[in-house]
């Protein structure tokens, strides 16, 4: 019986293109036949895909998973007064990121799990061709009516109780009882609010250039979201939302069930959790179809 490879953790720092830091983790394990960069949700610190990171780590993969700025350990000592835009992660720190993981392991083909808004920036990063394929957990707009019914008055209250109160009060979301993610920036809050009150999410903005530049057009990559019938929000009406921005690449999207998976529930955050290792066999098959190819092309 082969032995479970030991996966090797390290903590790094990389600075994105305007000098801020970034906190970051690697995971190596069985020898690398390729690298995955994993890109949080909103207020997931990286620790939260520390599971999913390990397993992929034993099975071949060099593995980097990073905070946003502003989020958890990329964090300031306050956000109190932190100038920094939800576009920033995308046009910043997702790029920095992805050059961090290529520097580490720069001979490996590079795939990408995005989980919630971690599949929506790539539009905004300069070096997104680097990434073979795009493996999409959770991913859609934020306009709640496409959301399920019965999350409607929770976000609503968040939107326009909760959270304005927090801005008046700390001048950012701070976690709590209400509130489970991270302390989370306040421009953040502000333009993801804005968005979520548009059917269209961000994309008339893409339109009409108030969120220039970027390059949503220009991802070719191929795109598989995994969607789940019982999360709230990457639902049937609010992900083709956010997969239309990526109008040149290839995209399948897949619909399972909880019980797909032997699971009692999902949701939004349940596919990085203890017993989806099935789900994760699926995205690593999927990045191993591609690897013949990545050979070839090397």
């Amino acid at each position: 019986m082969n032995a479970i490879p030991q996966v090797e953790k390290s903590d790094i720092r990389f600075a994105a293109k305007d000098g801020y830091l970034l906190a970051g983790r690697l995971y190596r394990g069985a020898p690398p036949q390729m690298a995955i960069l994993v890109s949080s949700g909103t207020a997931y610190p990286q620790g939260f895909y520390e599971r999913f990171a390990h397993w992929m780590a034993q099975r071949g993969a060099v593995v980097l998973t990073y905070d946003y700025r502003g989020i958890a350990a990329s964090a300031p000592e306050t956000l109190k007064g932190f100038d920094v835009d939800y576009p920033d992660w995308g046009r910043l720190d997702q790029p920095a990121a992805l050059k961090a993981l290529i520097a580490d392991a720069p001979d490996l083909p590079v795939y990408h799990v995005g989980h919630s808004v971690g599949g929506s920036f790539i539009g905004f990063m300069p070096n997104q061709d680097l990434i073979r394929r795009h493996a999409f957990v959770s991913v859609g707009s934020g306009y709640w009516p496409h959301h399920h019914r019965r999350y409607n008055p929770m976000e609503l209250f968040f939107w326009f109780g909760f959270g304005p109160a927090h801005l008046r009060r700390h001048g950012y979301i701070k976690q709590g009882k209400l509130w489970a993610g991270t302390d989370l920036p306040g421009r953040v809050f502000s333009t993801w609010k804005r968005w979520c009150q548009k059917p269209d999410y961000f994309l008339s903005e893409l339109r009409s250039g108030a969120l220039g530049p970027h390059g949503y057009d220009a991802v070719r990559s191929p795109i598989r979201s995994w969607l789940f019938t019982d999360d709230p929000i990457a639902t049937a009406k609010s992900a083709p939302v956010l997969m239309s921005a990526y109008s040149s690449a290839p995209q399948q999207s897949v619909m399972k069930s909880p019980s797909d998976y032997g699971r009692a529930k999902i949701g939004h955050e349940g596919a990085f959790r203890k017993g989806m290792e099935p789900l994760w066999q699926e995205i690593l098959d999927w990045f191993e179809q591609d690897l013949p190819a990545a050979a070839s092309a090397a």
